[in-house]
């Protein structure tokens, strides 16, 4: 790994997290054949390089994350790209209600219009009619929304007892991921495994999520927590462009609306609490 720290480790890291949507696309593989193949490099990647004791791990963590990156898989495939990656996002909305009801943490004036504005934005992208868009993709993005709240509010709890824990965690999280895609569609990849689909689940497990996140955390050593989430709003906001550069693909008016609405309340209140 590079010496890239701070801010810059940051900004690497969302804008690998960026390109899922576009080889999510790419793989001409079905939802769970690449959340299972992604999942199974992933592991691999995590074993060996961070060397998680998996006997430290929270099974109730690891089956939010898996839950998460199923769902989220399953919406890329469903609806547009822009879509999925905003409606999991407003995961923050219901961390910040649930960090007040279940750890006691203060609200501020900020935190509440955030989270209207991550309503606000959920709402229009669910009403989006745009030609691609499902109900059922625009359903699981917002699963795959509530699923990221858990997973990291008990990535929270765990961390209170050591970081190794959540690294556990994350990588039990993919193996569960990695066993449930497989088992129900393994066949599915192994018939359709090309090169092409091979170097997709290569990069996705290896790069858009292995290094990435190695990087974040590399990142988190000298940066605060409000100014990684802002960095990390570059996901949501380069996204898009990869798949429409790379697909054609173009979000719906109300999904534009909705993604400005939300990712400008999380960007003012990171701005607000730094």
């Amino acid at each position: 790994m590079p010496k890239i720290q701070g801010p810059a480790a940051i900004l690497l890291a969302a804008l690998l997290w960026s390109t899922g949507g576009l080889f999510i696309k790419w793989i001409p593989l079905p939802a769970l054949a690449v959340a299972g193949g992604r999942a199974a490099v992933t592991t691999v990647f995590y074993l060996a390089i961070l060397r998680p004791n998996l006997r430290r791990a929270r099974v109730s963590t690891a089956l939010a994350y898996a839950g998460m990156i199923l769902t989220f898989v399953g919406a890329n495939k469903l609806t547009t790209a822009a879509s999925a990656v905003l409606l999991q996002y407003t995961g923050t909305a219901w961390v910040l209600i649930a960090g007040y009801r279940f750890f006691g943490e203060k609200v501020t004036k900020i935190d509440i219009f955030a989270v209207l504005g991550c309503l606000g934005g959920m709402a229009l992208c669910l009403l989006d009619d745009t030609r691609g868009i499902t109900w059922q993709g625009n359903a699981l993005g917002a699963i795959s929304g509530a699923f990221f709240a858990v997973a990291v509010l008990l990535m929270r709890r765990d961390a209170q007892a050591g970081s190794e824990s959540a690294q556990a965690s994350v990588a039990l999280g993919n193996l569960f991921a990695a066993l449930l895609g497989l088992s129900l569609a393994g066949g599915d990849l192994v018939h359709g495994l090309s090169w092409h689909a091979g170097a997709g689940l290569l990069w996705l497990g290896l790069m858009q999520m292995g290094a990435a996140y190695l990087l974040f955390l590399r990142g988190l050593r000298t940066v605060t927590a409000s100014t990684a989430s802002l960095l990390s709003l570059l996901e949501p906001a380069v996204s898009p462009i990869w798949v429409w550069l790379g697909t054609g693909e173009r979000p719906g008016l109300a999904t534009l609306s909705g993604g400005a609405l939300m990712l400008g309340s999380l960007a003012l209140r990171a701005l607000v609490q730094r």
